[in-house]
Formats: structure tokens, sequence, C-alpha cells
């Protein structure tokens, strides 16, 4: 019989190693690479503390909560909250207006920084590709306190210059900023214009890493620059693609609070109104926090859902998925 002091090595088959020199190797390799470590040391305490530690308060949820009891002292109530939430006549509309701007965003915005990636690697000249990447990183570090400031000056019906301008054309001028029927086109709009060029970076990152000597080939073989982009390119970053999709859907239901917020008024309460800004009116303005927990909750489960089903279908599909 083997010791129990034993441990199996799979590096060499069937042979067992001692636990203590399986210990001294461990040992060994933290002290060999014990700086790399120390880096990534603040990026676990990050997740440690504002990640992990806050999952605590997911037991909220369940709870009549009240704030001078805490957490171990509030009466637990089950699904109380739940069954309150989905009984709301505001439920599918709340669901509803995040689906579609969730859908218009994975549709309109997740394609443009991948085209914009691709044009950028054809552009051969660095000053200029460079120039452009500043010009199209720019915007990201622009508050969005900032942007809608911006859209409104452009678009308010007092003296905005886009309706100025259509007013010398055509004599009328468009409630964009009123009108339910341009509020997702606007949102859309402000995350294209703010996001779409810092979602270059990684694309271009995985763009960096194809073999060069692949596209030598295609040019010997005849092929042009759309041949070489469909059949070299793409490939090269079609996991990154599909890893970054798989993430996107894990935040479908977050429609992004600060941007929805700003832009909402009550004319367009009705089609702008999501998860995010229903949380911060139950939560904050009305102190229930044990029900506005709860809706926070049934986002994160469907968001749960949705990275599994995803990566589960890349895994059925070939490709390598986030897990």
């Amino acid at each position: 019989m083997k010791s129990e002091s034993t441990l199996h090595n799979p590096e060499q088959g069937d042979a067992f190693v001692p636990k203590s020199k399986m210990k001294g190797a461990v040992m060994r390799d933290l002290i060999r690479d014990r700086w790399l470590y120390f880096m990534l040391a603040p990026g676990i305490a990050y997740f440690i503390i504002f990640k992990y530690v806050p999952m605590y308060g997911i037991s909220m949820s369940f709870q009549d909560y009240q704030p001078y009891l805490g957490f171990f002292d509030s009466p637990w109530v089950g699904f109380k909250h739940f069954e309150r939430f989905f009984g709301e006549p505001q439920f599918w509309m709340l669901f509803r207006n995040t689906a579609i701007l969730a859908l218009y965003n994975l549709i309109f915005f997740f394609p443009l920084p991948i085209m914009l990636a691709l044009m950028l690697n054809e552009v051969r000249s660095s000053f200029y590709k460079r120039f452009v990447q500043t010009l199209v990183y720019i915007p990201h570090f622009v508050s969005w306190v900032v942007v809608v400031g911006i859209f409104y000056m452009l678009f308010t019906t007092e003296n905005g210059l886009i309706n100025e301008f259509l007013f010398q054309l055509t004599g009328k001028k468009i409630a964009f900023l009123q009108d339910p029927e341009w509020f997702r086109t606007m949102i859309v709009s402000q995350s294209i214009w703010k996001e779409v060029g810092w979602g270059t970076i990684i694309f271009l990152a995985a763009l960096a890493g194809v073999d060069l000597q692949l596209y030598e080939a295609a040019r010997m073989d005849g092929a042009g620059r759309w041949r070489q982009l469909w059949h070299i390119t793409l490939p090269a970053i079609k996991s990154t693609i599909v890893i970054l999709l798989i993430l996107r859907l894990g935040n479908f239901l977050d429609s992004g609070f600060e941007q929805i917020f700003l832009m909402l008024n009550p004319t367009t309460r009705d089609v702008g109104e999501v998860f995010d800004t229903y949380v911060y009116v139950k939560g904050l303005t009305q102190a229930q926090y044990s029900y506005s927990a709860a809706v926070g909750l049934f986002k994160s489960v469907v968001g749960l859902v949705l990275v599994v089903s995803a990566n589960w279908l890349a895994k059925r599909f070939g490709e390598e998925g986030v897990y």
C-alpha cells in the first residue's frame, strides 16, 4: 500500500512523491515568483473588498432590513420582496425598456469597435493611426454629465444648434429630448460616441498578435485586402470577440444608471425607466432597501444565467469561452 504521506504527481504518471517535497516545491515557486504575487495582490484585494465582501448584502433581499437592527437582527421574510416585484404593474415596463436598450446596444454598439479596430489596423501611416486613436479615445474620459450637457446644447428646442439648423431648412423644430420615440436613439448615439473608440483597445491588441507571415503568404497566393481580412484577420480575433460578447451578456440588464438618469424627464419615463433608475428611486429616495436589493439581485441572476448559457453555446461551437 502507498503511504498516506505521498501525493500523486500527474507529471510522473502513476508515480507518487512525498507531501514534504511537494510543499517544498510550492514554497520555492512562491519565493521565486514573489514579486509577481506582490503585483497581483492589489487586484486580489480589490475583488475581495469591493466584490466578494459586499455579497453578504444579498441577504437584505430576504429580510425587512432595518438599518438600526443590521443584517443579523432584521427579520427574515423569504421571497416576499421578489413576489411584490414580479407582481408590480411596472415590472414588465421596466423589463421591456431595459431589454430593448440592451438589444440596441448589442446590435448597434457592439460591432462598431470591431469595425473601427479593423479599419485602424489597415492604416499604414503610424502617425495618422496614433492621431486617430487619440481622437477616438478622448470621449471615454468625458463624464456622462458633460456628454448629456453637450447633447442638450445641440438638440434642445431652445437655441439648440441642430434644431436651429433644421429650422433654417424646414421651418420646424424636433423635440429630440422630449419625444419618447427619440429617447433610445439618443441613448445609443451617446454610448457610441463615448465608448466605441475605447472599445477598440482590446481588438487592436488581439490584431497585433496576428502573424505577419500569414499575410505575406496570402499575398503570394493572390489574396487581396478583403480576402486577407476575411480569412486571416477575422479568424484571428474570433475568440476575443466571443469572450467579449459573453462578458457583455453578463451586463445585459445594466443600462447605465448615470446616463439614463440624466436623460430622463417626465415625457420619456415610460420608455426610459429601467431597473437601475428604479432601484435608485426605491432604494435611496424612498428608503426601501430590501425591495431595491431584491431588484438588484434579480438583475444579477439574469446576468449569471446569460453568461453561463452563452459560455456553454460558445463551447458547443468549438470556442474557448470564458471558463
